[in-house]
């Protein structure tokens, strides 16, 4: 009985200090990453499967140094750059951080506005809603209040997951595909598969991680739940990740159909699936861009007043906190009303978001490899040098294939 009690007990604790890691992995399966994945599975059937293991590994790794931190010094990624390293570094950074969630943030509303379209909405009241509902969440609520939103959003992904089903796979050929990747040594498909690999680690997710943590108040003692949290959404993020992958690869690399937007995808769905499958696509990328939309300027607002040691929090009042909810604020207004512009080119934006993310995750990686070992700051809990050797060859790989990505993009490789 005494051992039951116990367990529940444990549950009941888990849940409460759920929702950091779920919510910070969640967002990365927003409009360019369902962009990604759809594009993975339509041009190379199942072949790109066997990556979401080793991506698991390396979301939890760097996300669990991102949660100790917070945990440990109870302040945020930015906060403790600023501290360590100075403010010019910190003002560089911010700036291009700063720069790069605005275009994503655009890409963000670009993806609410192609969802609109496949559900037959008028755009422009779709994402002017949109934008108002994004501010309101934020400015309104409380970080309890939004926390158990932003996690109904991350239930909303199961919509890939049953529009999967819908079409039917062959799991024999899919688990083999696993088990004994079939790697094309081509051009084409290596780029993809950094993309694909590199659409799961961002600048912007582990300041938000940190900082999210921290305005949580979760302490130390509560830390092996946080790490829980951690290795939870990591493995939701990459089983939604990979169930789009299989949809489009058993539908649209079947019939040969190449795509190059999420949107292509789910109207490639319709003719070859049923309603079912293209309704619960566009309703997804609807909520994942909708999701995104709430975090990357949150994720802005949070870096940016922890850098400049302004108050930040939404838990505070604008009042309180002003300069936090001006770039809120700011970052929705300037991404909603890009979107609407007539004949406003989206993709040359979103790819110079991509250039401007591979230009600072190198950067963000190398100051938490740092700071997470750095024993003034972390006392017994910096790294084991086990967990070093993880660390960091996750870092240098990420740092390698970026470095590659961001070389192709900026020759015009394709």
């Amino acid at each position: 009985m005494g051992k039951l009690k116990n367990f529940w007990r444990e549950i009941v604790i888990f849940l409460s200090i759920l929702g950091p890691g779920l919510i910070t992995a969640n967002v990365d399966n927003d409009a360019g990453g369902i962009t990604t994945y759809s594009v993975a599975g339509a041009h190379f059937g199942f072949s790109m499967l066997w990556a979401f293991v080793p991506i698991i590994i390396a979301l939890i790794v760097i996300q669990e140094m991102s949660s100790r931190m917070a945990v440990v010094t109870g302040k945020g990624l930015a906060d403790l750059i600023r501290e360590e390293f100075g403010v010019k570094i910190t003002f560089y950074a911010m700036l291009g951080l700063v720069y790069s969630n605005v275009f994503n943030t655009i890409a963000e509303f670009a993806g609410i506005a192609a969802s609109a379209d496949l559900l037959g909405i008028n755009k422009y009241a779709m994402v002017l809603g949109s934008a108002v509902f994004v501010w309101f969440l934020i400015v309104k609520g409380t970080y309890k209040s939004i926390e158990k939103i932003f996690l109904i959003f991350c239930f909303f992904y199961v919509a890939y997951v049953i529009s999967a089903f819908y079409t039917k796979p062959d799991w024999h050929q899919v688990a083999r595909d696993i088990v004994r990747p079939q790697i094309t040594w081509s051009r084409e498909y290596l780029l993809l598969l950094i993309a694909v690999i590199g659409t799961t680690i961002t600048p912007w997710m582990q300041f938000y991680q940190q900082s999210s943590v921290v305005e949580k108040g979760i302490k130390l003692a509560d830390y092996k739940y946080s790490k829980l949290d951690v290795i939870c959404g990591a493995f939701v993020v990459n089983i939604v990740a990979f169930f789009i992958v299989l949809v489009c690869a058993n539908t649209l690399f079947k019939s040969g159909i190449r795509i190059e937007t999420a949107r292509d995808a789910a109207l490639a769905l319709r003719p070859l699936a049923d309603n079912w499958s293209y309704y619960l696509f566009a309703v997804g990328l609807f909520n994942a861009s909708l999701f995104a939309a709430c975090i990357l300027p949150l994720s802005t607002a949070y870096c940016v007043c922890e850098g400049m040691g302004w108050e930040q929090g939404v838990n505070k009042k604008f009042r309180e906190a002003p300069q936090f909810y001006t770039l809120y604020t700011i970052t929705i207004a300037i991404a909603a009303l890009v979107v609407l512009m007539p004949n406003i080119k989206l993709v040359p934006l979103m790819i110079s978001a991509q250039t401007k993310n591979g230009i600072l995750l190198p950067f963000v990686l190398i100051f938490m490899l740092l700071l997470v070992n750095n024993k003034r700051l972390m006392g017994q809990y910096t790294n084991s040098r086990i967990y070093n050797i993880i660390a960091i060859t996750t870092v240098v790989l990420l740092i390698g294939m970026t470095i590659v990505l961001l070389v192709t993009s900026l020759m015009g490789i394709s």
